[in-house]
């Protein structure tokens, strides 16, 4: 790993050490956003340049087993990358997860100091329980869709019937 670092170029180098965990640490949630989209581009760079190059090369050589040895550099560099990926991605998870927690404390701290407006009573109409209950009425359409249903039945029972 350590003769892969050496030989990334420097814009490749300080990409790469801006993942390391001190360097991480110092970083805003913002901040470690827009770090994670470099890295992302860089490791997809590489991930590119390695396929293209494998399979360009399975052509020449005559199988993926012997060109595999011979992209070695463009495959070191995509997993140099793709662990500083890793490491980044979890220092977001972690700043997200302290943000939504500090935005939360917020919210409850607000809450509880926001005095609520004292509710009136609603008034009560007057209920006349005099009047007898009326039983509930089937809806007209209801009415429709059961008679449908019962000549639906006896068709069908008629239809036996006759045979």
């Amino acid at each position: 790993m350590q003769a892969t670092l050496n030989s990334l170029t420097e814009a490749e180098l300080l990409i790469a050490r801006s993942t390391e965990p001190e360097a991480l640490a110092e970083l805003d949630e913002d901040a470690l956003l827009e770090l994670h989209d470099r890295v992302r581009r860089a490791r997809k760079k590489y991930l590119g340049q390695y396929r293209r190059r494998a399979a360009a090369a399975v052509e020449d050589v005559g199988g993926r087993g012997k060109a595999y040895a011979q992209n070695q550099r463009a495959r070191d560099k995509a997993e140099v990358f793709e662990d500083a990926l890793a490491r980044v991605s979890t220092a977001v998870a972690k700043a997200a997860r302290r943000s939504a927690a500090a935005l939360k404390t917020e919210r409850l701290a607000a809450a509880r100091t926001a005095v609520p407006a004292p509710r009136s009573a609603p008034e009560l109409a007057a209920v006349d329980t005099s009047a007898d209950p009326r039983p509930p009425r089937k809806s007209s359409g209801r009415v429709k869709r059961d008679a449908s249903d019962i000549a639906v039945g006896r068709r069908n029972q008629a239809r036996r019937d006759s045979r």
